[in-house]
């Protein structure tokens, strides 16, 4: 059994950890009954210039980092915030990861990509109103289609600074949706991920949020496939998932309740776009094929393990999350470093890693304990704490 001294709860002084967990299988023939996507991180080129205002990509270690999500049956969200969007990672460096991640994969049987489709080349405090994040929007749409990808319509900091009420949301997302060319992914992102998109949909409030957004989907059917709901809260999650009309999925973005959504109840059921499928793809892929199969016990034995990593990732201040998806990419060998763009893995505190380190063991996702153990080492060594 392998032991490492790891900083104790709180910031406690360092004490033995003794790695328990067994690594799970790696999943084959995965078949699911959800729609599932993993929102994808992109690994850094630890050579670039975090000063320098572009992000500087890895493309082979990216590129084939979708290619084992895409191996274990999930389907991959592009160019969303995990991927940094809009914390270093700027439009045309989003277009180009786009790009790639389309013909870089398509000789992979039933791979499904859906990409975001943001307005970030546009300065919010330069957006006068609701024609410039138009135009910064169908930008985007017209880039993605262009390179026959699906469109997640992402939630815009622009329109959140611009629109005076309800009717501006209305009437920018009913252009944006006669001019696609198939039904597109809309995108409801909390605040807790983004300060920025308060008051969304035209309202501080949930409800007047959710009478709007219902309204424009119902005002345009057949242009919308689904809508990923991010609020970290399940409760609103169900609520709006059972005014949906027939034929537009919801996809949960919860974070903390996953499970229980997925799983859903005699009323329905939530397909996934998710960001912490990154981190956890083989219990997801596990987890889901066991549901697919009727397993109801084996798809919870294999997430519950899961969430409370999940919740201590996706801890406030929330918006950094994507350091501990890095973190663990890094840990299980998908990566050779532990650097973002944007110098964005100085985020998080030295007690954060090591209570995932711990919660990652339990859940059994360190793949290859012993290297785990020595990459853990090392992050410790570089604070002075001997592992």
């Amino acid at each position: 059994m392998t032991t490492i001294r790891l900083p104790g709860e709180g910031g406690a002084a360092p004490v033995p950890y003794t790695l328990h967990g067994t690594p799970l299988p790696v999943p084959r023939a995965a078949r699911f009954n959800r729609v599932a996507f993993s929102a994808a991180h992109v690994v850094a080129d630890p050579l670039g210039d975090p000063t320098s205002g572009v992000a500087a990509i890895d493309w082979d270690r990216t590129i084939a980092y979708r290619r084992h999500l895409a191996g274990l049956g999930l389907g991959i969200a592009e160019a969303m915030d995990t991927a940094q969007r809009g914390m270093g990672l700027d439009w045309p460096t989003a277009r180009e990861l786009i790009r790639r991640s389309l013909a870089e994969t398509r000789d992979i049987p039933g791979i499904r990509i859906a990409s975001g489709c943001g307005t970030d080349q546009l300065d919010p405090k330069e957006a006068r109103d609701i024609d410039d994040v138009l135009r910064a929007y169908a930008e985007q749409m017209e880039a993605v289609q262009s390179m026959g990808g699906e469109v997640i319509l992402m939630a815009s900091r622009a329109l959140a600074r611009v629109a005076r009420g309800p009717e501006d949301y209305r009437t920018v997302y009913r252009r944006l949706l006669a001019e696609a060319d198939a039904p597109v992914i809309l995108h409801w992102l909390g605040d807790m991920f983004d300060p920025a998109l308060a008051g969304y949909w035209g309202d501080a409030g949930f409800d007047g949020a959710l009478d709007t957004c219902l309204g424009i989907i119902a005002e345009n059917p057949g242009k919308v496939d689904g809508i990923k709901i991010s609020l970290l809260d399940a409760a609103k999650e169900v609520r709006m998932r059972r005014l949906l009309p027939d034929g537009v999925r919801m996809y949960t973005g919860d974070d903390f309740n996953y499970p229980e959504l997925i799983e859903g109840d005699a009323e329905g059921h939530s397909h996934a776009l998710l960001g912490i499928f990154d981190a956890i793809a083989p219990a997801a892929s596990l987890a889901l094929s066991a549901l697919a199969e009727g397993d109801t016990a084996r798809f919870h034995a294999l997430l519950s393990p899961t969430v409370p990593l999940s919740r201590r990732i996706f801890g406030t201040p929330t918006q950094f999350y994507k350091t501990g998806v890095v973190f663990l990419a890094w840990l299980n060998g998908h990566q050779d470093h532990f650097v973002m763009v944007a110098g964005q893995q100085s985020m998080r505190p030295l007690g954060y890693f090591a209570d995932l380190f711990r919660m990652a063991d339990a859940a059994g996702l360190l793949a290859d304990p012993d290297r785990a153990a020595a990459r853990m080492r090392h992050l410790l060594a570089l604070h002075g704490i001997e592992g």
